[in-house]
């Protein structure tokens, strides 16, 4: 802190997060654990404000990761997702872009965005970066991510079609935070069902 404020500069403590804290996510202990990272975040930045600190919680969107990438050449990815396509992931220099883009920002604008939570994918737009190949993937949140890797899949898998000019016209439109929140899945009455599951 002192070394930060020799230098005319907001400290950042940058906590990584999934979207798992604001949606039913894989089980009750990663949900949990992603919610109390925001909190964490949220509750600093007041403690923190008086010295000038600022502290944000990154949400990534799906991530090729070294442990990701491993479990698709053993042919688990599929499974564990629910069929997200990891070749559109993003890299995790992407996430370390998004870091850099926020330390870069002065000490008032970062202050102001202290406690929030900022998706990497949309930090890219507002702040002008791009993953390692230049892509601008889409925030899980948007309608251009959750079409076509939710709510196509589900009006085909129900016998539907939908037509290639949709496809290929989806906007790339933010749910809120509101809408895109959501209840664990409802699970099958049986004991022996493993029930639905969202995977992000």
């Amino acid at each position: 802190i002192r070394t930060a404020a020799a230098a005319g500069e907001a400290p950042l403590i940058c906590l990584v997060s999934s979207f798992g804290g604001k949606a039913y996510t894989f089980n009750v202990a990663y949900g949990v654990g992603k919610a109390a990272v925001d909190r964490l975040a949220s509750d600093m930045a007041f403690q923190l404000k008086p010295h000038g600190v600022a502290s944000i919680s990154l949400y990534p969107g799906v991530v090729k990761t070294e442990g990701n990438l491993e479990m698709e050449r053993r042919g688990e990815w599929a499974e564990a997702s629910g069929g997200l396509d990891l070749e559109a992931g993003e890299s995790p220099a992407f996430s370390g872009r998004a870091v850099a883009a926020l330390a870069r920002l002065d000490s008032e604008a970062m202050l102001a965005r202290s406690g929030r939570v900022e998706v990497v994918a949309e930090l890219a737009r507002e702040l002008g970066f791009s993953d390692i190949d230049g892509s601008r993937p889409p925030s899980i949140r948007s309608l251009a991510y959750l079409c076509p890797n939710f709510v196509f899949p589900s009006i085909e898998a129900g016998g539907g079609t939908v037509p290639r000019w949709v496809r290929d016209n989806v906007p790339d439109i933010n749910l809120p935070w509101s809408i895109f929140a959501s209840p664990p899945p409802e699970r099958d009455a049986s004991p022996r069902s493993e029930g639905a599951r969202s995977v992000i």
